[in-house]
């Protein structure tokens, strides 16, 4: 196959199991945590490493704001090879009684967003693997780390804040605001590949009153580091799992 036009990697290039943050510089942090981690292909916002875990290759690509950006990422990481993603970004908490700084592993997502939309219609759920949910509730108790669990609200426009539609959605058990879970969800069922996602909070709209930006921001990079820890753990689970054959499911 050839190289694929953005994440500029081929067959080959990258793992079954693949970490997708949104942010370049995370995609960088989690390379750290594989063994003989190298830079594959860096591509405007798509940079990807490939390293191992258990002697299995494993890869990270991040894929930028957005689910038109994600949708790019996904789709050709899947033509290349990827068979199990987890999303790993950043999410605004939506519980009124939500720290920043808290984990958050998506369940499903509330579709707010457009990109999902040219891909299924609207009654048609964005919903994660349950193995891969599982592995991450898994290893984020064996790392001894709180979490919540539930619903995320995925939108688009970042800076428009529509208080009745957050409300709702609040009093609906809402964890969590992010960009990219729903696309992530949707292709995951639409390709027939595994998708699950760990978020680590850096704001809620329902604080008051609101932390300084600098205190948000190291609220988060401590959770980052949690979420991504747990990211790996679920990786090392899933590969256990799946070379015994045995899941951990109900």
């Amino acid at each position: 196959m050839d190289v694929q036009k953005h994440i500029r990697c081929k067959l080959g290039d990258v793992g079954e199991y693949v970490l997708i943050p949104g942010d370049e510089a995370r995609a960088e942090k989690i390379a750290a945590h594989l063994q003989n981690a190298t830079l594959i292909a860096k591509n405007r916002a798509y940079h990807v490493y490939t390293g191992t875990l258990k002697d299995v290759k494993v890869s990270v690509c991040s894929t930028g704001i957005g689910g038109p950006s994600a949708s790019i990422a996904i789709e050709e990481l899947v033509r290349v090879g990827a068979r199990t993603l987890i999303r790993v970004g950043s999410a605004g908490a939506r519980q009124p009684d939500m720290p920043i700084g808290a984990l958050v592993i998506a369940t499903a997502a509330y579709r707010g967003e457009g990109t999902s939309h040219a891909y299924a219609p609207a009654p048609f759920p964005a919903v994660a693997d349950l193995s891969v949910t599982l592995a991450l509730m898994k290893a984020a108790r064996s790392l001894g780390y709180d979490f919540y669990h539930g619903i995320v609200f995925t939108r688009d426009a970042y800076y428009v804040q529509d208080e009745n539609l957050n409300r709702f959605l609040t009093d609906c058990g809402i964890v969590a605001s992010e960009q990219e879970c729903a696309i992530t969800f949707i292709l995951g069922s639409i390709r027939r590949v595994r998708t699950g996602a760990i978020l680590a909070t850096d704001s809620n709209i329902w604080l008051k009153p609101q932390p300084s930006l600098e205190e948000k921001e190291r609220l988060f990079r401590i959770a980052e580091e949690k979420a991504i820890e747990v990211a790996i753990k679920a990786v090392e689970i899933l590969i256990e799992e799946d070379k015994s054959g045995k899941k951990d499911l109900p």
